[in-house]
């Protein structure tokens, strides 16, 4: 199926759209809009209110489907708006509906298509289970009405309202008679292993009349339906009224005809202001009470982290350093303690190539989240600006190859490596190659599978068209700059005969130290953790960027601060191999990242079907490679400076 989006062009696009914004009131794409009757309409005010239609997905399954994918009413005169980058790597695919809708005229009961199911048709019978598929695995609708989502407004408990941005195609009751899902809001859907169809919508659009306040027009605040099930006699004199819901039998036995009616009716409310129109949705979205004791949580872990390692700073490491620059030295170097290995700290790891790439990589990595976080925290990538996030990603992941290549450079010479073709060419091509590849495995099988998240074959060669023609030269760029500067000049001088490390303690051994490294980051962000995944996997909005921002620096400084207390412990112990152990203690938080997730995947998750399991774990590695990378680099770099900080304090002969 032709795509609208032209790939080509989408960097550029990108850049010109967010340097635009910087000089606007409104982001591109999402001024208000004025609509106005057909006879007071003109260029500044519209009369026509488009109805978009998105893909179904379901809690249930991983596979998203395009609305066409299902036999609905399709509109005759179909038309895409085009879609940025982002937006084809989420799946989404928007397109025109059949529903007309002009302002501010009513509609009541109109009758949009029939829909008929022959006995003994194969063709019939697929597109029939293929719709019952839909209602079994409870996959949702996502309808678009001027940049805003169509909602589904219920009562939940303690009688409050929930807005879910999407509603069900229908709903099943089991053989033993239980109402699945959406059966439950209605008593009328008790038949035994029966489908009931979603075939009528009640549509209510509330609009901001402008007369009071001087602008023409009105301006759309919110948009919201009531799905039914009504079985209709006659398409032509449709009846919206009728008790008897629309049944879909379990077993083709017979001849299905199913007619899709809609109304809409307009309702002025000028309490709602535009730029407040998203509240009513939000407000129903992940608690914020839970999200400050997250905070809370976090901040007490911080506190406990900073007050020990203010402790090892203030006190004994000034008491150490007081006493190794005793005059006395000989009495100084009968101690045991970090001192004694002065001349092996520094002493170049083994792997040290492969520590240089994830070091380049996990500087790219960490660059691109923080610029992507604080531009979300301003409000460029809001749920409005669908797609924005991912697209800033990786506009952002490949501008960034030139501080990736520079920084393994750097840490590859000062290691004494000399194979630099090797280095930058491993810097460019090894970690987003894993991804790529796990990336391209996953898209197979949502081809298979007939998927509106597989990717395009052309958006495929245009991500690689970015990799290598932009990402690859900045990162190559970025290494010869490495290359050309001196070696980081260490504060001592490395022994030439490796010192003999003393028997360790069970804490002060590599795997126990490493494991225990992780612990502390972990517990700072598993709750926002869960909102994350939430609106990943149960297609929940998330829009608290502030929040996330928040832990993002009390990650930050809990991975430099748990990693630093560690690797003063070791190199008390005397052992001096702290490289690739900085990296990773808090590169460790990773693995309770995946732990989490195979925790969330059976206890949260509702998900059914080898392919939607295959694929949750396979698009949760490439989180966790992206998620190691990250924290392993923050640690290092931490324990980096700390042992530079220390070492170049105290005398040496």
């Amino acid at each position: 199926m032709k795509r609208r989006i032209h790939c080509g062009f989408v960097l550029v696009y990108s850049l010109v759209s967010y340097f635009y914004s910087c000089s606007a009131f409104y982001l591109p794409g999402l001024a208000p809009v004025s609509f106005c009757a057909k006879d007071k309409g003109g260029e500044d005010c519209q009369t026509v209110i488009q109805l978009f239609v998105n893909r179904l997905d379901s809690v249930e399954s991983v596979l998203p489907y395009e609305y066409d994918m299902f036999d609905f009413c399709k509109d005759e005169m179909e038309t895409r708006p085009s879609e940025n980058l982002g937006q084809v790597l989420f799946g989404e695919r928007i397109e025109s509906s059949p529903y007309k809708v002009n302002f501010p005229e009513d509609v009541k009961c109109k009758s949009l298509c029939t829909k008929s199911y022959k006995k003994g048709n194969k063709e019939d019978a697929t597109k029939l289970d293929f719709l019952k598929m839909g209602m079994q695995l409870n996959y949702q609708h996502h309808w678009i009405i001027d940049n805003m989502p169509v909602t589904w407004c219920y009562d939940v408990e303690d009688d409050q309202k929930y807005c879910n941005p999407g509603f069900p195609v229908g709903c099943l009751v089991n053989q033993d008679g239980k109402p699945k899902d959406a059966c439950v809001i209605n008593a009328e859907f008790h038949k035994k292993n029966t489908f009931y169809l979603f075939n009528h919508v009640d549509i209510k659009i509330s609009y901001h009349s402008g007369d009071a306040e001087g602008w023409r027009g009105a301006r759309l605040v919110a948009a919201t339906l009531e799905p039914k099930s009504i079985n209709q006699a006659d398409g032509n004199n449709p009846n919206c009224e009728g008790a008897i819901p629309m049944e879909v039998p379990g077993v083709f036995d017979s001849d299905v005809s199913i007619v899709y009616t809609y109304s809409v009716t307009f309702e002025e409310n000028n309490a709602i202001k535009w730029a407040s129109r998203w509240d009513y949705i939000l407000v129903s979205m992940p608690h914020t009470n839970i999200q400050w004791f997250s905070i809370m949580n976090s901040l007490v872990i911080v506190l406990f982290l900073s007050g020990m390692v203010a402790m090892i700073m203030l006190r004994t490491l000034h008491k150490d350093i007081a006493r190794y620059n005793q005059v006395d030295q000989e009495d100084a170097q009968e101690e045991s303690g970090w001192k004694q290995v002065h001349g092996d700290v520094f002493r170049p790891p083994r792997k040290g190539m492969l520590l240089s790439v994830f070091l380049g990589q996990g500087t790219q990595i960490f660059i691109m989240t923080f610029i992507t976080l604080f531009l979300a925290c301003l409000g460029f990538l809001s749920p409005a600006n669908r797609g924005a996030l991912m697209t800033c990603s990786v506009v952002l992941w490949v501008l960034l190859g030139t501080p990736a290549g520079y920084v393994s450079a750097r840490l590859y010479k000062t290691f004494g490596g000399e194979k630099w073709k090797t280095n930058v060419l491993l810097t460019a091509l090894l970690c987003p190659g894993i991804v790529f590849a796990d990336f391209f495995l996953m898209n197979l099988i949502l081809w298979v599978e007939g998927s509106s998240a597989a990717i395009p074959f052309g958006t495929l060669v245009a991500i690689l068209a970015l990799w290598f023609g932009i990402s690859v030269p900045l990162t190559f760029l970025g290494a010869y700059f490495g290359f050309k500067k001196a070696a980081i000049e260490q504060p001592v001088r490395t022994n030439q005969i490796p010192r003999q490390i003393p028997e360790q303690s069970f804490f002060t051994k590599p795997v126990p130290g490493i494991v225990m490294g992780g612990i502390l980051p972990f517990g700072c962000i598993f709750i926002q953790l869960f909102f994350i995944l939430n609106s990943i996997w149960s297609h929940q909005m998330y829009y608290m960027f502030g929040f996330l921002f928040l832990v993002f620096i009390i990650l930050l400084i809990t991975c430099s601060e748990a990693t630093v207390l560690l690797c003063y412990f070791h190199l008390c112990a005397e052992d001096y191999h702290w490289w690739w152990r900085s990296f990773l203690t808090s590169g460790f938080t990773a693995v309770y990242l995946f732990i989490y997730s195979v925790h969330y995947f059976f206890s949260k998750l509702q998900i059914v079907g080898a392919a939607s399991t295959f694929l949750y774990f396979g698009y949760t590695l490439i989180m966790v490679l992206i998620f190691f990378l990250f924290t392993g680099t923050i640690g290092f770099f931490a324990c980096f400076w700390f042992v530079n900080k220390i070492y170049s304090v105290v005398k040496v002969d």
